[in-house]
């Protein structure tokens, strides 16, 4: 019986590890502003130790589609503009000796709807993630049951699983339905 149990915490814990990551993957998917966020994968050489952006500049928003980095030493502005550059952003950094800017261009609609589509399949791929997580959580409690686990307690834990995946897979439907409205507002 506490088995069935510490199994439906690890589902319910794995599934919403599922939403955590889809959270972060959307917020690398540009919306045409100006969102800190798009430099966190973003790492420079810092005295032979790739180090985060954020940790040796600061990084702000001037307005709704302009970042400015302000690094903690000027040294840092050459290799952190050409971090951004192998980034593959997309984005031209503008070094002034002072501050990077990075100005957000806007997005066409033809662009909005391709990004549109990364992110359905972003959310596609965690309600995958889901399923494979209730699949295994099914085949645990057969196997439970086949044990001498009690038949409709298994069925009452089937339904709970089958629960859990219908809350994940609404948040994530969510997730996306937002960032498709961040998108595709102008």
């Amino acid at each position: 019986m506490e088995d069935i149990n510490d199994l439906m915490r690890a589902a319910d814990e794995a599934m919403n590890a599922a939403v955590e990551h889809l959270q972060y993957e959307l917020t690398k998917i540009r919306t045409g502003k100006a969102s800190t966020s798009l430099l966190n994968d973003i790492a420079v050489n810092y005295y032979g130790a790739m180090t985060p952006v954020n940790q040796v500049a600061s990084i702000s928003t001037a307005d709704a589609r302009t970042i400015v980095i302000q690094p903690w030493e000027k040294s840092m502005l050459r290799p952190i503009e050409n971090a951004i550059f192998e980034a593959n952003l997309g984005i031209t950094p503008m070094n002034d000796g002072e501050v990077i800017r990075l100005t957000i261009p806007m997005l066409t609609e033809e662009r909005r709807r391709d990004l549109v589509k990364q992110a359905k399949g972003v959310g596609e791929e965690a309600k995958i993630s889901v399923r494979s997580i209730r699949h295994k959580a099914l085949d645990t409690i057969k196997k439970a049951v086949k044990d001498g686990y009690a038949e409709d307690a298994g069925k009452d834990k089937e339904d709970g699983v089958q629960n859990l995946v219908n809350k994940y897979v609404k948040s994530i439907d969510h997730l996306i339905e937002v960032k498709e409205k961040d998108m595709m507002h102008v």
